[in-house]
């Protein structure tokens, strides 16, 4: 049987950079193809390649055996490839039908053809277990339901190639299981998925074949019963795999950070954040862990300054920052690594230096009295980019050109400088590869030894034990439980935040 796509030899330049280098893939037909490897590998570049967004400087792509050239998307679809972006491409304020049909309106007679749009939604939904409602604006779906709508959205084009990008990158863990459930649905309708992730437990548990990419070329093709998540991991970074560990204990006596009694009512007169207190010394990490939405994004707003507090104190050091703006607190030497570096870590339409601006506009070496110090400022950020390994063809171009993990990368840069005394780093290594995780880990290593207080909030219950010097649990608003990183397990931390460990109690 001939491969629905075959890839071969293709490389791709772009000034000062090449993103892919001699890359060579053939994808059965009817399977779920993984495509892995760290941020900045080149996977987003080969599918973009694939579905005509950018053009091969050298190599062919064969499509159900037949060799194409693809100028734009439009040939792509045409030749029976989708693709849906990591960053959904959806319009809020229409339906779901609506986006659905936008650039391919069904028409009747010079009209719009609407119910036979719904009529061939409603179908496909059907076939495909999408459970999509045509009628529903955008604006009122979950992360997961956007998902499938574009889904639904490359099938109604009819696509028989689909390129899903990052897919479970901003799905909880139910809605990346009905993903799956989806993804089964189509594969045994014949269809043909390139799966590009880097979330290695995912791609052993739906893909039939794997290709790993490393530095911009194909350096392995495995079955995935034949590798460990590990394994794959090592050949993706080409080297053995870091662990999050502290090694010897940097903790002083010396109180940065003192929380006191911190309350946090929400419009309706609800308690989102109870009677928070705690501590944190320099040289410590401070681990939270709790299930989302549970007050964790809650909590690094009023440390910031984003949200009032309803009651309670912060203090820094010897200074009282309760009533402090989020730029005092900043200046007063408090670091912030965001959850979501789309909506608040970086600009994705400004440079790699001046997205180093971002939150530290007020200080050097990034201003010259009131004026904005660029010579300055794109030193400093060409020491960033050296020191933490930001690949990046130039700091002159936009953010939105860096992978998210370089992205990432930049944001940790520019919150370790500046000297701060405090880090809050909320979800720091989320969505980024095991190659950016382990750099990210050894920052804040050095950082701790050097006496750096930090905040540590994060989903990954490995990471939480192995980065912290004290644990805590988040459940419902309160701190309900504390945990030594030495002797606790991740059962035990998933018991108490689920409340399970109570009830036992």
């Amino acid at each position: 049987m001939s491969n629905a796509v075959e890839l071969t030899g293709i490389t791709k330049r772009f000034p000062g950079v090449v993103a892919n280098a001699d890359v060579n893939i053939a994808v059965r037909p009817g399977t779920v193809h993984a495509i892995v490897g760290e941020n900045g590998a080149g996977k987003s570049t080969l599918m973009k390649i694939l579905y005509g967004m950018q053009r091969p400087d050298e190599g062919t792509i064969r499509v159900d055996d037949r060799e194409v050239t693809f100028h734009s998307p439009a040939d792509a679809i045409r030749a029976g490839i989708g693709m849906v972006h990591q960053h959904f491409m959806l319009a809020d304020n229409l339906t779901v039908l609506e986006n659905v049909v936008l650039g391919n309106e069904p028409r009747s007679g010079g009209w719009l053809d609407f119910k036979a749009a719904r009529a061939k939604i409603a179908e496909i939904s059907a076939n495909y277990g999408l459970g999509v409602e045509p009628d529903r604006l955008v604006d009122d779906l979950g992360v997961g339901e956007r998902q499938r709508v574009e889904i639904l959205k490359v099938l109604y084009r009819g696509a028989r190639i689909l390129i899903l990008d990052e897919p479970t990158a901003v799905l909880v863990p139910q809605e990346v299981e009905e993903l799956f459930g989806n993804l089964r649905e189509l594969k045994a309708e014949g269809l043909t998925i390139l799966f590009i992730s880097h979330k290695l437990d995912e791609v052993l548990s739906v893909a039939d074949d794997i290709t790993v990419i490393r530095r911009g070329t194909t350096v392995a093709s495995v079955q995935p019963g034949d590798v460990t998540a590990r394994q794959l991991a090592e050949l993706m970074v080409g080297s053995a795999l870091p662990v999050p560990e502290l090694r010897e204990s940097t903790v002083t006596s010396d109180v940065v950070l003192d929380v006191a009694g911190l309350t946090l009512t929400d419009a309706d007169g609800r308690n989102v954040l109870d009677d928070i207190s705690f501590a944190i010394h320099a040289g410590e990490v401070l681990g939270i862990a709790g299930v989302e939405g549970n007050g964790q994004a809650e909590l690094v707003e009023a440390l910031m300054g984003i949200r009032p507090l309803s009651s309670g104190s912060v203090r820094l050091r010897d200074q009282v920052i309760t009533q402090l703006s989020t730029r005092e607190r900043r200046e007063a030497g408090v670091a912030y690594i965001p959850a979501d570096r789309h909506r608040q870590g970086v600009l994705l339409e400004a440079t790699v230096w001046e997205n180093r601006i971002l939150g530290h506009q007020t200080r050097r070496p990034n201003v010259r009295g009131p004026l904005i110090d660029r010579r300055a400022a794109k030193a400093d950020t060409r020491r960033i980019v050296e020191e933490y390994d930001v690949r990046t063809p130039s700091i002159d171009v936009v953010a939105a050109a860096l992978s998210g993990g370089n992205q990432q990368k930049l944001i940790v840069g520019r919150e370790m400088s500046g000297n701060p005394v405090l880090l809050i780093a909320a979800h720091p290594t989320r969505g980024v590869d095991v190659g950016a995780q382990a750099a990210i880990w050894e920052h804040i290593r050095r950082a701790r030894a050097e006496r750096l207080a930090v905040l540590l909030i994060s989903a990954d219950l490995d990471e939480l034990i192995g980065m912290s010097d004290r644990l805590a649990v988040i459940l419902r608003g309160r701190l309900v439980s504390s945990h030594d990183p030495k002797s606790v397990t991740p059962a035990d931390l998933g018991s108490a935040m689920t409340g399970a460990a109570e009830e036992v109690a």
